[in-house]
């Protein structure tokens, strides 16, 4: 482990936040072309957000009319409502690599898992399993690469995370293997502090141009705003 993952997770969550907490609510919102290539709606959508600090785990709500929530589980996804399961799938991320078109519940595995690691990321990096090391840095940008244990629910096993100098994340790079084989910048911006973490509120993803500089005249994959956070 490097000295950049210590300084990424206390700038972070200030090292040790997380700590004897079980979750994280979070308010946000979702676009871009995903959900209208996957499942012709282009439309944004607003979830409530909890996500388990200690194994993929989270929930969405609503999903996708009041009353139904969606529940990622590792591999697994169910849609809830009123108490009970009106639909899930085991074997979920190979599902949706499988099919062009996507039903709510391949959704649900793509929303549920990148999510989950969009906020718990730096902290997982201190897991076990976790290998990671610098690379050189990139304008001005410092740069880790992390390779995922197996099987772990994420974009892509070897990923490339970009910091500032204050250790804040602002961009990381990878292939969503449950959606098509293109590599993508997901950029990370206006930090800001909720519910006593840092978080970037708005990110976007973009293609890769030439030398790794992010194309962001294209139109954006995948579009979100963090709204509120809370520790619980």
């Amino acid at each position: 482990m490097t000295d950049l993952v210590e300084r990424a997770i206390a700038a972070h969550v200030g090292g040790d936040r997380f700590v004897g907490a079980r979750r994280l609510r979070v308010r946000l919102r979702v676009g871009g072309n995903i959900l209208m290539t996957k499942l012709r709606s282009p439309r944004k959508r607003r979830y409530e957000l909890e996500v388990d600090l200690g194994r993929p785990h989270a929930r969405l709500a609503p999903f996708h009319r009041p009353g139904r929530a969606g529940v990622f589980d590792g591999d697994r996804v169910a849609i809830e409502e009123d108490g009970g399961v009106v639909s899930a799938r085991d074997g979920a991320r190979e599902h949706a690599r499988r099919h062009r078109v996507w039903d709510e519940l391949d959704l649900l595995y793509f929303l549920g898992y990148a999510l989950w690691n969009y906020m718990l990321t730096p902290v997982y990096f201190r897991w076990p399993g976790f290998v990671t090391r610098e690379l050189e840095p990139w304008r001005g940008l410092r740069r880790l690469e992390v390779t995922y244990p197996e099987a772990f629910p994420t974009h892509c096993r070897v990923q490339t995370f970009y910091f500032d100098d204050a250790a804040r994340l602002t961009r990381l790079d990878y292939t969503a293997e449950v959606f098509g084989r293109v590599r993508g910048a997901h950029l990370c911006e206006d930090h800001r502090e909720l519910g006593g973490i840092v978080v970037p509120t708005h990110r976007h993803v973009c293609a890769v141009g030439r030398d790794l500089a992010p194309v962001r005249w294209f139109p954006r994959a995948m579009e979100g705003w963090v709204y509120e956070v809370a520790i619980e």
